[in-house]
């Protein structure tokens, strides 16, 4: 973790003040937010809808909060409801700008990490692109018949029919300032129209849905070995990976299996590269597996992935169904 990040840290999660030169960029950042959403509060633009109902899975905070978990784990449970899900996304870290359909061999340089994850995770249609509304209609072609947007809370083009905000629990909103005094992407007062929060790990609070990630298993990286369960791990040494928006998070969750964890903490959506993953000995190395996409081309033997599944109350999935089930025919 860089000294900068490290600060940042400090002052949105530890309760460090806010120095004045963040505080001074907060109108800035509030002005710039009014601009984006201006033409469609007077009208200027219309939220566009794709013909099929959309599902927002976002957050309102900086960083990750676990949607990508909660993405995967609905793609399930829709498609055990009967439902033919898919997938659209920014694709974060790509240089992928034009609406793409991603094949069975997508590439996190191109699409993005996370992308790249849901597609090998749950085989359903994904689909990338800046225009999201463009990206969506690539997914009708495949016979999808309900979209949700991986991270679009903040995007007003998308007409939707379901929110779901993800909420970190362990640090929460942190200072609930805008940023970059604080994490917030928007005011803490957009809650009170998101029908469905998530709470990921913490205590729920009076209308959160609770959720759980459990990762108890370790895949090898080059697929070279057989899985093996994390806790086979106890009592050892090893290196533990993780570049998204709260390691310490998972790192927390190896040590809760004994293993004696040695952290890397890198930005989120990091472009690893084979000299990150250097470090001069043979423990093994724990990684997400949204970073383990990212290092396929360069792991060794000793390159273990931890993947995740979101666990959440049927009755969550339920509800999303029957709001499906009572849109509007034709929209």
């Amino acid at each position: 973790m860089t000294a900068l990040r490290a600060r940042i840290e400090s002052i949105w999660y530890g309760g460090a003040p806010v120095p004045f030169w963040l505080a001074a960029l907060v109108p800035a950042y509030r002005s710039l937010r009014a601009i984006h959403l201006a033409p469609y509060r007077f009208g200027w633009r219309v939220p566009k809808r794709i013909g099929v109902p959309l599902i927002v899975v976002g957050n309102l905070t900086a960083g990750g909060s676990g949607k990508t978990p909660l993405t995967i784990a609905l793609v399930e449970a829709l498609r055990l409801r009967g439902w033919k899900p898919g997938v659209v996304s920014r694709g974060y870290g790509g240089v992928q700008r034009e609406p793409l359909l991603l094949d069975d061999m997508p590439t996190p340089a191109r699409v993005g990490d996370e992308p790249c994850l849901i597609r090998q995770r749950t085989g359903v249609p994904v689909a990338v692109g800046r225009d999201r509304h463009r990206a969506a209609l690539l997914l009708l072609e495949r016979g999808v018949d309900v979209v949700i947007a991986d991270d679009g809370l903040q995007n007003p083009a998308l007409a939707r029919d379901i929110e779901v905000c993800v909420i970190d629990g362990q640090r929460r909103f942190g200072n609930a300032r805008l940023l970059p005094a604080g994490p917030l992407r928007e005011p803490l007062a957009r809650l009170a129209g998101i029908a469905l929060n998530v709470c990921n790990g913490g205590v729920a609070q009076t209308g959160e849905t609770s959720m759980r990630l459990v990762g108890d298993m370790a895949v090898p990286v080059t697929r070279s070995a057989s899985v093996r369960p994390l806790e086979s791990f106890s009592g050892q040494r090893a290196h533990g990976v993780a570049a998204i928006g709260n390691p310490e998070r998972f790192f927390d969750g190896l040590r809760a299996h004994g293993i004696d964890v040695v952290p890397h903490a890198f930005p989120d959506h990091h472009a690893f590269a084979a000299a990150d993953l250097a470090f001069g000995d043979d423990l093994p190395v724990l990684m997400t597996e949204k970073d383990a996409v990212k290092c396929t081309a360069f792991a060794s033997q000793s390159f273990w992935c931890v993947p995740v599944r979101a666990e959440l109350p049927e009755a969550f999935f339920d509800a999303i169904v029957d709001q499906l089930r009572a849109r509007p025919k034709g929209q």
